[in-house]
């Protein structure tokens, strides 16, 4: 017999279902009128995974993304089988995740290629920590800036270790060469987190200035990258 003061079970699936889509429907609202200005970390990682999740309350799940990694940011830099360790997470909720990073990261490689100046550099240096700081192993980058000093080409040259990779002056040569460049930056990453330079990066450094110098063309600075921050040999004296 139904006891008459409980709703029927179709009945509390469907209120149930209809806070969900009210809470989803206030989320994107919310977005739509401030952006993610207010948006704690897990809130903007729940708005994400609504796209994916029509039917699942996705809170949980962005709380323990947050919980598991520290921030937004860091759930972005995330390795995809990371991500997939935690509950709630699968193969579509990975993929969006991924693709707002690289979205990112295309984006701030555009914003480089049209804002970039020498007296400002922060565009480029921004896209740089995005698309290589986080990356498990050292990646080598050359950066060819025209008579203008317009980015016209990049290339990585060198992906190592998590603590060296090999670079070698004739391949950055061809590549400047190649772009017509007039003036060249280079970046790397430490994925251990300290962009202090190595002695190895000194050398190499001063390897690649005399290579190019050779051939008439300069080498602005070589930045070091990690996941939030980064160093400048220019600013620290060492070109």
């Amino acid at each position: 017999m139904t006891n008459p003061t409980e709703p029927p079970r179709d009945s509390a699936r469907t209120t149930e279902v209809t806070g969900h889509e009210g809470h989803r429907k206030r989320v994107r609202q919310r977005f739509l009128q401030q952006g993610l200005t207010g948006f704690e970390d897990y809130e903007a990682l729940e708005l994400i995974l609504l796209f994916v999740a029509r039917q699942q309350d996705m809170k949980p799940v962005a709380k323990a993304l947050v919980a598991r990694f520290g921030s937004f940011k860091a759930v972005l830099d995330a390795p995809d089988a990371e991500l997939m360790e935690v509950p709630g997470v699968g193969e579509s909720a990975m993929t969006i995740i991924r693709l707002i990073k690289e979205a990112t990261v295309r984006y701030l490689k555009q914003t480089s290629r049209a804002s970039f100046s020498i007296d400002q550099p922060k565009v480029l240096i921004d896209y740089c920590i995005a698309g290589m700081g986080a990356a498990p192993n050292e990646r080598f980058r050359v950066i060819c800036l025209n008579a203008s000093f317009a980015i016209v080409d990049e290339r990585d040259v060198a992906e190592g270790t998590v603590n060296q990779a090999t670079v070698y002056p004739r391949r950055v040569v061809e590549i400047a060469l190649a772009a017509r460049a007039s003036t060249l930056i280079f970046v790397h990453n430490h994925p251990d987190g300290a962009v202090t330079p190595s002695d190895f990066d000194k050398t190499l450094t001063r390897s690649l200035v005399l290579a190019t110098k050779t051939i008439g063309i300069t080498v602005y600075d070589h930045y070091i990258v990690s996941r939030d921050t980064y160093f400048s040999f220019r600013e620290g004296g060492l070109l």
